[in-house]
């Protein structure tokens, strides 16, 4: 049967989730989302599924008043993050469930046409309108063209708001920003966010700092990388990560000027 736009039931900084058809849900790009970021969303979501990563079937492809969407099966359950506030999950618990979902991202097939990290900093760039200086475009792509090349498939955006918790395993959902890059940075975007950005979301900064600590441990177990390795990966990556957050908007004002500081620091050390 055809969907109709009901209740809304979730939302982030680009979009909204709706209920839609019986079982299924829409996602709804907000207004001053670029159309081809919506697009690629989509696509790159189809795609991962098709070639059996963790992503959702993208059932259909709807604009609705002008925004363009796309229908997934309902999820249903907590989120991750929901869950570690709620404290009904450990720590050590939910970092193995982030880096195992996280390796299964990486051990996907990446699609043909996933962007590279240049590609894609390259593009957003084009896009900012000469909002950042351009000696730290400059300092940054420095950066991105001193890192060995990784065309695995990374998501970009995991941390524990995008994991849902259902009865049939764990679920990743948000697959906006995914692009290749692989391990490295995946991890840094998860030390960002956790670190650098919503410290407040699971409380003290110590408690985050721990999340990151013990997923990277369990990353590092899973894939048979050295924690070291991956942690000197991880820091080359920061300034990148840093970047792509301030190109994709959304940013406040004092977390702009902080991070724009941050990435002034980033060039001068030739990070």
């Amino acid at each position: 049967m055809p969907g109709e736009l009901g209740e809304k039931i979730g939302e982030g900084a680009f979009s909204d989730v709706h209920a839609w058809a019986p079982g299924q849900v829409v996602k709804l790009f907000k207004p001053q989302v670029r159309r081809r970021t919506a697009r690629y969303e989509a696509h790159i979501t189809r795609a991962v599924f098709e070639a059996g990563g963790p992503a959702q079937p993208v059932l259909a492809e709807v604009t609705i008043d002008g925004r363009l969407g796309m229908v997934l099966p309902r999820l249903e359950g907590p989120t991750l993050l929901q869950r570690l506030q709620a404290d009904a999950i450990t720590l050590q618990a939910a970092a193995e469930v982030l880096a195992r979902l996280a390796l299964s991202v990486h051990q996907a097939p990446t699609p043909a046409d996933a962007l590279s990290v240049r590609d894609y900093m390259e593009a957003s760039l084009r896009l900012s309108d000469g909002s950042i200086p351009d000696h730290v475009a400059a300092g940054v792509m420095a950066m991105i063209d001193r890192l060995p090349p990784d065309d695995r498939l990374s998501h970009g955006d995991l941390h524990p708001g995008n994991v849902i918790m259902t009865l049939d395993g764990p679920r990743l959902v948000d697959w906006t920003g995914a692009k290749r890059g692989g391990a490295a940075l995946d991890l840094a975007c998860c030390r960002f966010l956790r670190t650098e950005l919503v410290v407040e979301s699971l409380g003290s900064p110590e408690r985050q700092r721990a999340l990151d600590a013990a997923m990277l441990s369990a990353y590092a177990r899973l894939s048979g990388v050295s924690a070291a390795v991956l942690e000197a990966a991880v820091e080359a990556h920061l300034p990148i990560v840093r970047l792509f957050f301030l190109l994709g908007g959304g940013a406040r004002p004092a977390t702009r000027t902080r991070l724009l500081q941050r990435l002034e620091a980033d060039v001068a050390l030739g990070r």
